[in-house]
């Protein structure tokens, strides 16, 4: 269940299902009995449970969810923002079922509680919380509580995962478990959405997966599932021959570390052979340094033009340790005119910033893959500012570059203009340097092996990150390659999805 699907699309998986002849109202008591389960099961113990409605549906789960607790033998304390009057359809219907009466919104609700229901909106806010809702959402969260939101914490936009009116005083639930229907939301997977979620917990309350057909989600949750079919295990019969030959071009002498730090990365994700083509300066430098991997001589773009002349080098990185400016450019425009795919990351993407469509063009006019790595800083350089969450930036990016895009960080996002997938299993530690230098030399060596772009870009990116949770706090760059071997070997006997 990788498919993650925004607020626009469960609202017509949702609508779906209802004109299939199943009742909204049975929708909402399974989605409130589903709460009011993840509420027993983890807190048994709870004397007193506050949930607090809004004035639509996900108000109704609450009030489902509070019929149920009652009947567990809970004492619940229920609370309404905006009259009970004007509910309208299944919440009304749900209140309707409540046989209690019915309290204003406030923050004395949560006076004993031992846990909360954030039932006030879910994914149905479009603005930031005002008035009663915030001043218990800002009571709810100095409360000493456990809190279990319904769907998305209330003041989450569900679609971007942005706290609504973020940098205007905005700010949102901060939730211990989040129960959600039928697919998570990229609100879930994407920051700061996935902090304040805390456990997500799907469920299931009716809706076929015959939806999806009629929906055809394009975000997905990065995993094994999304690209293990397409991963180039080696077979009983193959050669190394068989397995692309990468070619990761290495700074000058005083920057060679991450140019070597990728071409292992190439080397460990399985490319039969890894050439680090080297300035003349660099030469003796790398070759200290290197055993598995091998060294060419270059000099210059009219170099790299010679050595991806031999069309056995069918994939090619270039940024890392690169040099800004005039060379570099060149040198990214003689691997963009090989016939080899190509990964640029780092200075290759800066040297661009000032003329973005002199990198653009010659990528859309070739038929092999590019793959482009930014961080955010370099993705605003060469991109500029792009409205919207970071996977509507990274879709938008690859529509614009003709490449397929891995907008990185904590949860970063892989495009190709069509699809996306975000990341969400990035232990902190990650963030050390050279690390995205071993997942570019990752990326690079699977699109050697013949990978899509899309899914190349998206194992690398994925087992880039199991890599680091293996080695725990502490880890180093140098690590990453060196962690792989275990994480491939889970993948290989299925213990990964």
């Amino acid at each position: 269940m990788h498919e993650l699907l925004t607020n626009e699309e469960m609202g017509e998986a949702d609508r779906l299902t209802i004109a299939a002849g199943r009742a909204g109202r049975e929708l909402m008591e399974n989605a409130g009995r589903a709460v009011a389960n993840a509420v027993a099961q983890r807190f048994p113990d709870a004397g007193c449970v506050a949930v607090l409605c809004g004035p639509g549906n996900n108000g109704g789960d609450g009030f489902v969810a509070a019929r149920h607790l009652v009947e567990r033998g809970y004492l619940v304390r229920l609370g309404l923002l905006g009259a009970r009057s004007q509910l309208a359809g299944d919440a009304a219907l749900a209140a309707d079922d409540w046989p209690d009466e019915i309290a204003a919104l406030d923050p004395s609700l949560l006076e004993g509680a031992d846990v909360a229901i954030d039932a006030l909106f879910g994914a149905g806010l479009a603005r930031k919380l005002e008035g009663a809702a915030a001043a218990t959402v800002a009571a709810l969260n100095r409360a000493p509580l456990a809190v279990v939101a319904v769907d998305v914490p209330s003041g989450i936009d569900g679609t971007s995962g942005e706290v609504l009116g973020a940098g205007e005083g905005g700010f949102c639930v901060d939730a211990d478990i989040t129960v959600t229907f039928f697919r998570r939301k990229p609100g879930h997977v994407l920051l700061p959405g996935r902090r304040h979620c805390g456990e997500v917990v799907l469920a299931d309350i009716g809706i076929d997966e015959w939806v999806l057909d009629g929906i055809g989600p394009s975000i997905f949750a990065n995993a094994p599932a999304l690209w293990a079919g397409a991963y180039p295990w080696p077979l009983p019969a193959g050669h190394k021959y068989d397995r692309g030959h990468a070619v990761i071009v290495s700074g000058p002498a005083n920057a060679t570390g991450a140019s070597r730090l990728a071409a292992r990365g190439a080397l460990r994700a399985g490319a039969g052979l890894v050439t680090l083509a080297s300035p003349p300066d660099a030469l003796a430098i790398n070759a200290a340094q290197l055993t598995a991997v091998m060294i060419a001589e270059f000099d210059g773009a009219s170099g790299l033009t010679e050595i991806m002349a031999d069309e056995r080098m069918n994939a090619c990185l270039i940024g890392p340790g690169a040099g800004l400016g005039e060379d570099t450019r060149n040198c990214v425009a003689a691997l963009l005119s090989s016939r080899a795919a190509v990964a640029l990351d780092a200075d290759a993407l800066t040297s661009f910033a000032d003329q973005p469509d002199a990198l653009f063009e010659p990528i859309k006019a070739r038929s092999a893959d590019v793959v482009l790595t930014p961080h955010d800083g370099e993705f605003a350089r060469l991109f500029g500012r792009i409205e919207g969450s970071k996977a509507v930036r990274a879709r938008e990016a690859a529509r614009r570059s003709g490449a397929t895009i891995v907008l990185k960080g904590s949860d970063s996002v892989i495009s190709d203009g069509q699809r996306c997938a975000i990341n969400e299993n990035a232990p902190p530690w990650l963030a050390t340097a050279g690390a995205g230098d071993v997942l570019a030399g990752l990326a690079t060596g699977y699109l050697a092996q013949g990978m899509d772009a899309f899914e190349a870009a998206a194992a690398a990116t994925w087992l880039h990150a199991a890599a680091a949770e293996n080695v725990g706090p502490g880890l180093i760059a140098e690590d990453l390659s060196e962690a792989l071997p275990a994480v491939l070997g889970a993948l290989w006997r299925g213990e990964l999805s």
